[in-house]
């Protein structure tokens, strides 16, 4: 069997969706190395991988992008973000090649450096990719600002303006100081921010149809496995068992983004409301007031077995919240806060899902009358899980990578 490195980003929103993939190959035979965030090497390690933590200088650096005034500023702080990382992720992954002797390199798609690193390896290697990847197809808007696809002539014309607008500043700012990164380990440039997403031989994006809109020219090497939805083993609450009202589950963002507002909106809009309402505030639970007898916040509970029991979430678009609750078949109001989550919302409206709420709009009526009508689409988002179960999902996954490495031109160990 094959050793493994897996690399990913500072965060839990990344780790968790590529878990079951990593759990998939282990149980294939394959030896896993990991290399994540230091607080989470134990639970790795409880799950029989082998664990390390990451360049603590890389979650120094954290997202600062909750400020921004539109989509292109939200992407641009949070690009700023990656390639300041980059300096060190780079020289963390080659670091941890030669530790492992690893034959095959599965990368986070938001650790840059790491990314450059494993292509100028020459060895086999893979991004993962827990989030719509801005990777330009026919038919599909410019990623950021949450269009959803319009076909025909003026479908086309539209794209073609907005385009150089969204992606082509992010390119302006960004690709420079990407290519210099590739120039320093003897890479040729990319030819676009587009091209350097799909550098890997293999991206595994963690989604599928119909939630994902249909991309017919990403093939073969770009493949959507479905959501991996995972959570690290916890104790269920005694309180999620008693009788009642069904669960509408809230959930805000684990890296803050100033998202307090959307908790608060569901304290107040759904209050009194036929449901028992959890509110998770991963990032530090913020003072709401007095809280309504049929509301409870936790700064954390496994969201799994509330949504089993559950008839409607309600989410900060955040893809691994949302696809949770989409998987579990529930029905979801989203409200995008930045970064990918008006593309997120985006789906969620277009596979009729869900709901999305415009957060400039928020407020507790608009939130109670948005979760009112987001209730009554079980249908799709039913359609939307079986979709993520054709998809193949941990063991599609494991496939692709085991095909990628019975292709390797050159057997052997990665080297840096």
């Amino acid at each position: 069997m094959s050793t493994i490195l897996a690399y990913t980003s500072p965060a839990i929103g990344h780790l968790f969706p590529l878990t079951p993939l990593l759990l998939e190959l282990a149980a294939r035979g394959h030896r896993v190395c990991v290399r994540t965030l230091e607080s989470h090497v134990g639970l790795l390690r409880g799950l029989g991988l082998e664990a390390e933590g990451i360049d603590p200088r890389i979650p120094a650096i954290e997202h600062r992008d909750f400020g921004a005034r539109n989509a292109v500023q939200a992407l641009s702080a949070a690009a700023d973000v990656m390639t300041r990382r980059a300096e060190f992720d780079g020289p963390d992954l080659a670091a941890a090649l030669s530790a492992t002797g690893a034959d095959a390199v599965v990368v986070d798609i938001n650790a840059w450096g790491a990314r450059i690193a494993a292509e100028a390896s020459g060895g086999p290697w893979a991004t993962f990719s827990p989030y719509i990847p801005p990777i330009e197809a026919r038919g599909t808007p410019p990623f950021g600002p949450g269009f959803k696809p319009m076909a025909g002539p003026l479908g086309r014309a539209r794209d073609a303006v907005l385009r150089p607008l969204v992606t082509g500043q992010l390119e302006k700012r960004f690709l420079p100081r990407i290519n210099a990164a590739r120039a320093a380990r003897g890479l040729p440039a990319s030819p676009s921010v587009g091209a350097f997403f799909r550098a890997g031989q293999l991206v595994l994006v963690a989604t599928a149809e119909p939630f994902e809109y249909p991309h017919p020219d990403w093939a073969p090497d770009v493949r959507l496995i479905g959501a991996l939805p995972w959570e690290p083993p916890s104790d269920v609450p005694a309180w999620l068992d008693e009788p009642g009202e069904p669960f509408a589950l809230v959930t805000t963002s684990s890296e803050y983004q100033a998202d307090e507002s959307l908790a608060r909106a569901a304290v107040e809009g759904l209050a009194g409301e036929p449901y028992r309402v959890v509110v998770t505030m991963p990032s530090g639970v913020a003072d709401l007031g007095r809280l309504p007898a049929n509301v409870r916040v936790e700064s954390f509970v496994p969201h799994g077995p509330v949504l089993a029991r559950a008839a409607v979430a309600v989410t900060h678009g955040g893809m691994g919240a949302t696809q949770k609750a989409l998987a579990a078949g529930v029905p979801t109001v989203v409200v995008p806060f930045g970064r990918d989550q008006l593309e997120v919302a985006a789906r969620v409206e277009q596979a009729r899902a869900g709901v999305r709420l415009n957060r400039k709009r928020l407020s507790g009526r608009a939130l109670r009358d948005a979760v009112r009508r987001a209730a009554g689409m079980a249908d799709g988002a039913r359609r939307v899980a079986a979709g993520y179960v054709a998809a193949g999902g941990a063991s599609a996954g494991a496939d692709a990578i085991e095909a990628l490495l019975d292709s390797a031109v050159t057997p052997g160990p990665v080297t840096a």
